[in-house]
């Protein structure tokens, strides 16, 4: 088990206090990753894969969302609702984590993951101009309310792992992300794993008891798997 802690970060979005979780590596760090959660906003799978983060010698911020406690599904539902309903100020509560994140991580070069809600954050990062050498998404939403074009090119290298299964993200989706991508000139990446639905790295997804989440360990090391190649090569 991973023996790293979590140190409380206050940061701010206009008036909104925020609170990100900084895990630290031993030694000094190979990157800084900003770790956006899913819709839950900061839980005990998110914990787990900062420590993993970590472990691997990153310097990791768990960015907060709400800023505020989320009592259950609903209430994350409806705080997500409001903040995914104003572009500009969703890309602004993104860019916050980011900008805390810089901030402390003197010359580590900077990347962004996330799952989920978290998985369309980052893709909204990249999408905003974020200067992130790596965005990675999973399970994430490929949709967006302002698309990259030619015009706004998109700089960070790009993976996404994506459950072929998940209802949430169709196949047109899909085809028209792609589309968008190469309009922004973007170099990216993208895993499809055949059966496999939403929620496919976290083990607990299965005790939900939600038709369109399930858990996939195979899908889960893959997945883990390509973005500590990609991370590796961006790095370096």
């Amino acid at each position: 088990m991973s023996a790293v802690s979590l140190e409380r970060i206050a940061y701010t979005d206009n008036a909104t206090a925020l609170t990100g979780w900084l895990a630290r590596p031993v030694g000094a760090p190979r990157g800084a990753i900003v770790l956006f959660p899913t819709i839950m906003n900061v839980n005990a799978p998110m914990e787990r894969r900062a420590a993993m983060l970590a472990d691997a010698g990153h310097l990791v911020l768990i960015a907060d969302f709400y800023g505020e406690p989320v009592r259950d599904f609903d209430h994350a539902v409806a705080l997500a609702g409001i903040l995914r309903g104003d572009v500009d100020g969703y890309r602004r509560r993104i860019g916050a984590a980011i900008a805390t994140l810089r901030a402390l991580a003197g010359d580590a070069t900077l990347a962004a993951i996330g799952y989920c809600m978290g998985g369309q954050a980052v893709l909204e990062a990249a999408r905003a101009g974020e200067d992130l050498a790596l965005v990675a998404s999973f399970h994430g939403i490929l949709s967006t309310g302002r698309p990259a074009t030619a015009e706004t090119p998109i700089a960070p290298r790009i993976l996404v792992c994506h459950g072929d299964a998940d209802p949430l993200v169709p196949r047109e989706q899909v085809l028209g992300f792609w589309q968008e991508m190469d309009a922004a000139q973007a170099n990216w990446h993208f895993h499809a794993y055949s059966g496999v639905k939403h929620g496919f790295t976290d083990p607990g997804s299965d005790a939900r008891g939600v038709p369109a989440i399930a858990y996939d360990a195979s899908a889960d090391r893959q997945s883990w798997a390509a973005l500590t190649g990609l991370l590796d090569e961006v790095l370096a």
